[in-house]
This record gives structure tokens, sequence and C-alpha cells, in this order.
């Protein structure tokens, strides 16, 4: 018998796992200027991060033509690029899944990011087996259509009531809903966590540490 209140826990990867929030910014910003287009505000382009990047840019880049499109998302990756070694996990990241395995939850990224790009992260030695799917949003829906979580709630068998996500925005947020799956904010990312209480997540968590302690005692 288990007294888990889930089997599944599925994360978002950047902002939430992936400490990415900052640079993915300042790489939306330069790209957009790279094309000509007005460049967003840090806020303007926090609040795209979660979604695919066509998305993404396209929101976060209004006055720039949509045959611009291919070059901003290549000027955007040369950008991240650039940067790709300076990014890390959060401090407690790697505890936490370890803590979670052992526990015998299932583990899940869905993410924003292509499928190159997150294959690439989860190859190192640190993270190779620790999730048992994931899905991306180049290949599924971008974020907040709930075809991400319905995949990966298919592939793994679990049920939307016994399925947690995990995200530092409200697209993520509102993707659980959208799946009628429960939902955990973290504020420590790319989103206000003002801006969460409508979509009613289980908790919020401000450090990695306490997305840790709740998930052991509530989760």
């Amino acid at each position: 018998m288990t007294s888990r209140n889930f089997d599944l826990i599925a994360f978002d990867w950047d902002g939430t796992l992936f400490d990415s929030t900052q640079i993915i910014v300042r790489c939306i910003q330069a790209a957009v200027k790279d094309v000509g287009g007005t460049v967003p505000s840090d806020e303007d382009a926090g609040y795209v991060i979660g979604l695919g990047l066509t998305q993404a840019l396209a929101h976060a880049a209004p006055d720039v033509p949509q045959d611009k499109y291919p070059l901003l998302g290549e000027r955007y990756r040369h950008h991240y690029q650039l940067h790709a070694h300076d990014l890390s996990l959060f401090e407690g990241v790697l505890p936490l899944l370890s803590a979670l395995k052992s526990r015998g939850y299932l583990l899940a990224v869905a993410t924003g990011k292509s499928r190159n790009g997150l294959d690439e992260v989860l190859q190192t030695v640190q993270l190779k087996g620790v999730f048992d799917a994931s899905r991306t949003a180049d290949k599924t829906a971008d974020k907040p259509h709930p075809q991400m979580l319905n995949e990966l709630m298919a592939e793994l068998g679990t049920q939307p009531g016994r399925t947690l996500m995990v995200g530092d925005t409200t697209h993520d947020l509102q993707m659980a809903l959208n799946a009628s799956c429960p939902s955990l904010g973290v504020s420590y990312g790319a989103h206000e966590p003002s801006a969460f209480a409508a979509l009613k997540p289980l908790h919020i968590a401000h450090s990695v540490q306490d997305m840790h302690d709740w998930l052991i005692e509530n989760g």
C-alpha cells in the first residue's frame, strides 16, 4: 500500500529546475534587437518563458513580421548557445529528484524547450535515467494546451487526480487546470507569484528546499 497523494510529478524545466530565466530574457532581447524589432522589457520577455519558441518570440516581439520569425528563432538560438555553459540546475534540485525517485514517484518533464534542447541537457551524467518521460512544445502543443500532460499520463498510466504539475509560470498552472491536474507553483522563476492565486495551486514554493519539504510531506 502507498500513502502517496500522487503517482506522477511533472516538472517544467526553465525557471523551475533549471536556473536559466535571466539568460533566456537576455537572449530574447538580443534576438529581437538583431532583427530590428522593439526590444521587450525584462517583464515582457520573462512572461513568455515556458511557451514554445515561435509563440514566445511572436508575443515578445509583436512588431516583427512573421517572415522574420525563422531568423528571430535562429538569432535566439545563437545567443542561447553562447550562454549554454552558464546554465545550471538550481541548488537542491538533484537531491530533491533523488528523494522523489527513492520514494517511488514517476518523474517527468513538460517544457516549452525544443526536443533537441531538452535531450541535450538530459543526457548529462547527473540526469541520465532520472525522468521516466518528457514532452516538449515543438513535438506536442504550446502551454497552456494540456496535450503535454495528457500524453505523459497516457504513457505512464496515471490519472489526472494523481498527477501533479510543478512550474514557475501561469502557463504551467493553467496547463494543469486544463488537464484537470493539481499544481504546485514556484515563486523564484519567471512569473510573479501574485498571478498564481486564480489558478489554485496547492502550494507556492519560495525555494527548492521549500518545494522539497512540501513534496515529501504532501506528495
